[in-house]
């Protein structure tokens, strides 16, 4: 059976072919020319046709302003485009592999798996029942492209699958492909440069495109293919609970951010709901053409008749429309009032449903009506999926964590019990914070007045404000819109206090019976994750604490922040760090019988820790394998995963088949058993890579080195995202957030992030008496190893250190000389290790990644060298200007990633 009328050479050629066109016609001949000579130069260097590339630099130095422009709008345009037709080659192989039974990571591989493995079907119901995956949208501003591009983009998408999954007349495919020549022509005419930074809101919506029009529509199927598979595999019924949750930051992560205001977050709040409430009412509507049953052919249940009347009573002038409407059909009229009292949730009328629970009762009372009566085919096919659908979004579509930074919290506190009750808690050390924040929590009296800002300043008022909003927003919409607190840079058990105080003082808590929030302390600096069990210990014995945990069913959530462990200690001592905080956090849970949730903050790049989240789940360790698991999605990750629903229902599955055989192994083997040897030879390499690092970036000169030859300064400047590229105005690497250092590197196509001190640490492991063999062996049989080193091959892969030297030169003679010969040796090392241990010619370990990066470098290229001439100009025309910001997102187009 051929599924796809297409073929990725197919697409690429013909959009390559189509953008051609526009050119001439949009510019001229000689601008296709120009850019045709650019890339055939391009290729024939990548191909060993030319011995350099002077033919791309004499083009380029040739070239006036307005010219440089139309050349980074062709590469730009160019990779745009091909990152479709990569879209579309991927949802090919999904489906094709999906008919075939042959995709690995499937949830069908994993019900074979459970029984392969002697899985009962009351252990596996156990097991699904421990697991919760809970994706976490960021705003973090990772996402070059503008909202207009990428719904262009989006639109071509779309075409290019009817082309390829529709069988077409000719006409009809005539149509089809007017349409893309419309569309591409526009895309050409359409500036790609924001001239405005994104407000707040621009990120919260963002958010919720992904979430109503592709997250919304697929959730339900991953369930109905799941349950599939357990029914074939499994001659007993396996009962599938809710198994995953969405959550957001967008719109209530104020870390850093002074737009995050408790008015955008209300804001973002009501929109959320009255989007869901919205998309319900439709699929009620959808609902109420299917149930026409006639009530003198089929009966309904009495538990129906149950809840039927009395929901009649509650909305009597609807009732009697739905009668008169639908004299016959109980179905019908009951859906009439359910969609009323979807309609009155947000309303003042009287008829609402309370919450997400009793509309659930609803939909499954009409199920087992169905299914008693002749319907069970109805019933799986449109109700089953709609509750599938209630039970993931409720009435919120997605549940908000908020965020602040730690120090936000202390000086609120210190301001507020100094202005109101003359309390000096500024100068109270940390034990005497512990001691009068536990006993101002416990006692009935409040000690601040929450409301009362005056005299205070207005970041202060903010945080007051928020938390008095917090109470009233979970009275409005829902304590699960909005019941998690995460607090940035935490470092001392006090941050965890004061935010309970804080919370106690707002309503939010009453102890010892009732805390409506997790709080989340962030541990990211080696100073936190060394001194965890001193921190969580001295929170999991406080009074006070230790209430509040017993009221949120005793589970502790963490954050752990991958990208300034990165930042602050290098790759492979960030990884190790990790890795072994996460075992000691939960040895530390386990000594105090406290449920550990790990919230991985992840970013998009690899030294980010964004890797693909199915491996990432399986290189954890055991102990950390609880079953619930939380991680951020962000940037331009999140549209790579979730913009189209085959790939986002990919995405979903491999999740889901992940973890539920990490929790069976963590089961089986509660503590990972990883030889001594192992862990001391990664303990040996990550002390000298986290040397090698910190001596590279103390380096005299160093930061200005990173000025001169990178884009930081082009990328700041970017209008990203709402937040602020730095946390102050001081220029250290300290301050610089991890988005614009990795977005920088990466441009520079130098992803120093993603790989440097790598060498060096496993060569002092070596040179230390170590054995290389150890090393395989490490790769072979220990997950975690095996991703961190295959991850940091993908990063060297990725480099291209003649395109880095170009950068290099923009530096200073001697910052060349000291700093880019360091990182260069550096790579040289790692890049021969990597291929050492593994075994392989390539650094790349999988064919097809090999060939898409074959496929993009020759068109990188000139993008990159048209980008250094541009850097090295002491003063650009604003034509100019447009074109070194085009360029920054024509690279991150072409190397699928940011920062």
């Amino acid at each position: 059976m051929t599924l796809h009328a297409r073929e990725i050479n197919q697409d690429v050629r013909e959009l390559g072919e189509l953008l051609g066109r526009v050119i001439k016609h949009q510019s001229s001949d000689e601008a296709f020319d120009l850019v045709e000579t650019i890339r055939n130069a391009a290729i024939n260097y990548r191909r060993g046709e030319a011995d350099t590339r002077d033919p791309i630099h004499d083009t380029l130095d040739r070239l006036s302003p307005e010219k440089q422009d139309v050349v980074a709008r062709a590469f730009t345009t160019y990779f745009e485009l091909i990152n479709l037709a990569e879209e579309r080659q991927r949802v090919r192989e999904i489906r094709e592999g999906t008919q075939e039974r042959t995709l690995d990571d499937s949830v069908r591989e994993a019900a074979d798996y459970f029984k392969n493995n002697d899985v009962s079907p009351d252990a596996l119901e156990d097991i699904l029942e421990d697991v919760l995956i809970q994706p976490t949208f960021t705003a973090h501003p990772t996402e070059a492209r503008r909202k207009t591009v990428k719904a262009k983009l989006r639109d071509i998408a779309g075409d290019l699958e009817e082309l390829d999954e529709v069988r077409l007349t000719d006409r009809e495919e005539d149509r089809i492909k007017r349409e893309v020549r419309a569309q591409v022509t526009s895309l050409w005419q359409t500036p790609q440069v924001r001239e405005r930074r994104p407000e707040v809101t621009d990120e919260a919506l963002n958010v919720q495109w992904y979430l109503e029009n592709v997250l919304f529509e697929v959730i339900d199927e991953i369930y109905d293919e799941f349950e599939s598979a357990l029914d074939e595999t499994y001659e007993s019924d396996v009962e599938v609970p809710k198994l995953y949750e969405f959550r957001s930051w967008a719109g209530s992560d104020r870390d850093g951010n002074p737009f995050v205001t408790p008015e955008v977050t209300a804001e973002t709040l009501e929109r959320q709901r009255e989007t869901v409430l919205q998309l319900y009412r439709d699929k009620l509507k959808e609902l109420s053409g299917v149930l026409t049953q006639d009530a003198s052919q089929v009966s309904v249940t009495g538990e129906f008749e149950e809840r039927f009347e009395p929901h009649k009573q509650r909305l009597p002038g609807v009732a009697d429309e739905a009668k008169e409407r639908y004299p016959d059909e109980p179905y019908r009229q009951k859906l009439k009032l359910m969609r009323e009292s979807i309609l009155r949730v947000s309303d003042v009328r009287e008829g609402g449903y309370s919450d997400e629970d009793e509309f659930m009762e609803d939909l499954r009372v009409i199920e087992e009506s169905l299914h008693k009566h002749g319907g069970e085919d109805i019933a799986e096919a449109y109700v089953r999926p709609l509750r599938r659908k209630v039970d993931t979004f409720g009435f919120t579509l997605v549940s908000m964590d908020l965020r602040d930074h730690r120090e936000m919290h202390t000086d609120a506190l210190a301001e507020a019990l100094d202005e109101q009750e003359g309390i000096d808690y500024e100068s109270m050390d940390e034990d005497e914070r512990v001691e009068f924040l536990t006993e101002a929590i416990l006692q009935d009296e409040l000690v601040l007045d929450i409301e009362d800002t005056e005299g205070l300043g207005d970041d202060a008022a903010r945080v007051l404000t928020r938390f008095e909003q917090t109470a009233e927003w979970q009275k409005e919409y829902g304590v699960d819109a909005i019941d998690t607190y995460a607090i940035s840079w935490f470092e001392e058990p006090s941050h965890a206090l004061e935010v309970l105080f804080l919370g106690d003082q707002a309503g939010i808590v009453d102890l010892p019976n009732y805390c409506g929030f997790d709080i989340v302390p962030l541990l990211e600096t080696e100073y936190a994750l060394s001194g965890a069990r001193r921190i969580m210990g001295t929170l999991f014995e406080n009074e006070a604490y230790s209430q509040a945990l017993e009221a949120r069913e005793n589970v502790q959530e963490i954050l752990l922040g991958y990208s300034d462990s990165n930042k602050e200690n290098g790759f492979l001592a960030a990884n190790w760090s990790l890795y072994r905080n996460q075992k000691r956090l939960a040895a530390i849970c386990d000594d105090f019988d406290v449920e550990m949730r790990l919230f991985h903050g992840r970013g998009g790049s690899i030294s980010r820790g964004g890797v693909p989240m199915h491996e990432a789940m399986l290189a954890l360790p055991n102990e950390t394998c609880t079953g619930q698991i939380k991680f951020t999605e962000q940037g331009e990750a999140i549209a790579e995963k979730y913009a189209n629903e085959n790939i986002a229902e990919r995405n979903l599955e491999q999740m889901l088949n992940a973890q539920v055989k990490a929790r069976h192994n963590a089961i089986h083997e509660p503590v990972e058993e990883v030889p001594d040897e192992w862990m001391d030879a990664f303990e040996a390499s990550a002390d000298a890579a986290r040397e090698e690092y910190r001596g590279l970036l103390d380096t005299d000169g160093f930061v200005s080195y990173f000025e001169q030859a990178t884009p930081i300064t082009v990328i700041e400047n970017l209008n990203l995202g709402s937040r602020p590229a730095s946390r102050s105005e001081e220029r250290n690497v300290e301050d610089l957030r991890s988005i614009p250092w990795v977005f920088s590197w990466t441009q520079a196509r130098c992803i120093v992030p993603g790989w440097y001190s790598l060498g060096t640490g496993l060569q002092a492991y070596l040179d230390d008496g170590g054995d290389i063999e150890t090393l395989r062996e490490m790769y072979e049989n220990w997950p975690f190893f095996n991703t961190m080193l295959d991850h940091a091959a993908l990063a060297l892969a990725r480099t291209e250190m003649e395109i880095a030297e170009e950068y290099a030169a923009l530096a200073d003679e001697d910052l060349q000389e000291r700093i880019f010969a360091r990182i260069r040796e550096e790579y040289e090392d790692a890049a021969r290790l990597v291929q050492e241990i593994t075994g392989r010619d390539s650094l790349v370990k999988r064919a097809w990644l090999e060939e898409n990066m074959e496929r993009r470098n020759p068109y990188v290229d000139p993008l990159n060298l048209l980008q250094t001439r541009l850097l090295a100009q002491s003063h650009l025309t604003e034509t100019e200007k447009r074109t070194l910001r085009l360029t920054v997102h024509g690279i991150a187009a072409g190397m699928k990633n940011t920062g």
